[in-house]
């Protein structure tokens, strides 16, 4: 089954319906941490304080993720992103709020910390439906392959999309306006990915009583740790990016510039399925983390907007492979009824590393009044998922999934 064939079977599926809540969905949580970074830093005028609160939401909704994920598996979907939605969306607009209210630093970054702890995976969610979706399709392994690479390349279609409409709403509007439209897009199609008939699909079959399935292996923390190493990546590059354009007068470019950085991970990511299966997800993993460190390591020279663009919209090309192998591991890795747990604990893993990442990288601007500082974050990052990578091919290729 070609590439092509194997994402027309998976249209055909589940329907157009279902691939625009899903994708639609994701795109709130890709513009709320770029949308406070920038509202609270042009607000306050403190780009350590922006990092705070973009790194409070992002830990915040990493920390609760697995908890929504683990429920999710237990009583499904439905209700558990139903909640998710509305109370994301309000957190969003508090968020606003006490921003222009001027209140307290410590206020704004733990308002900021409620929202992202409400705000839903829906990226992840979305990837624990497709097993049951296909379940008893002719070429299973091939369609989840091609599931899983579209839903990599979704994501990173959401991260062009998210932070853009962040860019483009800062500079017609101001930046408030971004986490707006956030929170009314998150009502809508949050609440729509949630309604949508394959949410039935979701929830334990476990029988009342059974003990759940092993999730912690040294191969899945391994994969955590991974996704650690490119939220760093997304968190120095976006703050970099943001201390730049702000330094040339053009704060709200921050967004556009940042969404270059997609374009390449969703060509890359749709490819990735056509990949021979004998190309193990160890191996690609590798392959991809040499690429983020390659093509990362021209950011420490660039000192305008246009090489800058150039040089995010290459590295773009090794997000989205590396992530998919991440991702496609840890669903051959875990349980069945664990699957939602994982997905969500390793998108909770990216936004630690994006905490991480954008909150070492303010400071180091700040200090330094530079923004090459904030870049050599994302080359740290990059190495040591190489570093990481090599390390563990053979814990990986060895790896075989949990009773």
């Amino acid at each position: 089954m070609s590439a092509l064939t194997s994402y027309r079977t998976l249209l055909r599926t589940v329907g157009p319906a279902y691939i625009v809540v899903a994708f639609l969905g994701r795109i709130p949580l890709a513009m709320s941490q770029l949308g406070t970074l920038i509202l609270v830093s042009t607000q306050t005028d403190r780009y350590a304080l922006g990092g705070a609160a973009a790194g409070a939401l992002a830990v915040a909704n990493a920390l609760g993720a697995p908890f929504a994920g683990g429920l999710a598996d237990r009583i499904g979907q439905r209700p558990v992103v139903i909640v998710q939605s509305i109370a994301g969306a309000a957190g969003l607009l508090a968020v606003v709020e006490v921003t222009h209210a001027d209140l307290a630093a410590p206020v704004i970054i733990a308002v900021s910390a409620l929202a992202g702890l409400a705000i839903p995976q829906i990226g992840p969610l979305a990837r624990v439906r497709w097993g049951p979706i296909v379940r008893d399709a002719d070429d299973r392994p091939r369609l989840l392959d091609a599931a899983f690479s579209y839903e990599g390349a979704a994501d990173e279609a959401s991260f062009v999309l998210g932070p853009a409409l962040v860019g483009v709403l800062a500079v017609i509007a101001n930046p408030s306006g971004a986490l707006i439209c956030a929170a009314v897009v998150l009502a809508v199609a949050g609440t729509g990915f949630a309604v949508h008939p394959t949410a039935a699909l979701t929830g334990s079959e476990r029988i009342p009583g059974q003990v759940p399935g092993r999730l912690l292996s040294g191969a899945f923390v391994v994969l955590v740790l991974a996704q650690v190493w490119v939220g760093m990546v997304f968190g120095g590059t976006q703050t970099g990016s943001t201390v730049l354009a702000t330094s040339e007068g053009q704060p709200g470019l921050a967004g556009v510039i940042h969404a270059t950085l997609g374009v390449g991970s969703v060509m890359a990511g749709l490819a990735v399925t056509a990949l021979p299966e004998r190309v193990l997800y160890a191996t690609r993993m590798l392959v991809s983390a040499v690429g983020l460190l390659v093509l990362s390591a021209p950011l420490l020279l660039v000192d305008s907007i246009g090489p800058l663009i150039g040089v995010i919209a290459l590295l773009g090309f090794a997000v989205a492979p590396y992530m998919i192998s991440n991702f496609a591991l840890a669903a051959f890795l875990v349980p069945t009824d664990r699957v939602g747990t994982a997905m969500t604990m390793l998108a909770g893993a990216t936004g630690v590393g994006y905490a991480l990442g954008s909150s070492i990288a303010g400071r180091l601007a700040d200090v330094a009044d530079s923004h090459t500082p904030a870049f050599a974050v994302t080359v740290t990052a990059a190495g040591l998922a190489v570093a990481m990578g090599a390390a563990s091919q053979r814990l990986l290729r060895d790896a075989r999934p949990a009773a």
